[in-house]
């Protein structure tokens, strides 16, 4: 029998991009940090634990030997915030970096506040805050006790 060996975390989310320079603006128009170490072909973005990745698609198709369909994949990635003033926020520098609002910020059915934009390649980002999800002062989110 083979012992447990993955630990339950996740390392680099990669977003494999149409055009990396466009979505490296998208992304420090959000206010992230380029990693200035690893910059050819590829950038990375320190976010708290994780590891945001862009990578241009048609080299990632070629490194994982799978090709990706037009859209975007159906795994969308999740922002929360610690207020519903912090919602609004997010999304209107989504749009000011060049993203879309998919779906307005808007009282949730569990509570909490929350809203949808895409980036410049149409990959989906929730942006939410939900107060039984609390965020410590390092931005580590928590699943309620």
């Amino acid at each position: 029998m083979v012992g447990q060996v993955m630990e339950p975390r996740i390392s680099i989310v990669t977003i494999a991009c149409r055009d990396l320079d466009r979505a490296v603006a998208f992304y420090e128009g959000m206010g992230l940090k380029r990693h200035p170490g690893i910059t050819e072909g590829v950038a990375f973005f320190q976010m708290g634990g994780v590891i945001l990745g862009l990578f241009p698609r048609k080299d990632a198709e070629a490194d994982s030997g799978v090709a990706f369909g037009p859209e975007p994949s159906a795994i969308y990635l999740a922002y929360n915030t610690r207020s519903d003033a912090e919602v609004d926020a997010v999304l209107a520098q989504a749009v000011a970096a060049g993203g879309r609002i998919v779906k307005p910020a808007q009282k949730a059915f569990w509570g909490g506040w929350y809203g949808y934009f895409a980036d410049v390649d149409g990959n989906v980002w929730e942006v939410a805050h939900n107060p039984a999800f609390p965020i410590d002062a390092e931005g580590r989110i928590s699943l309620p006790a």
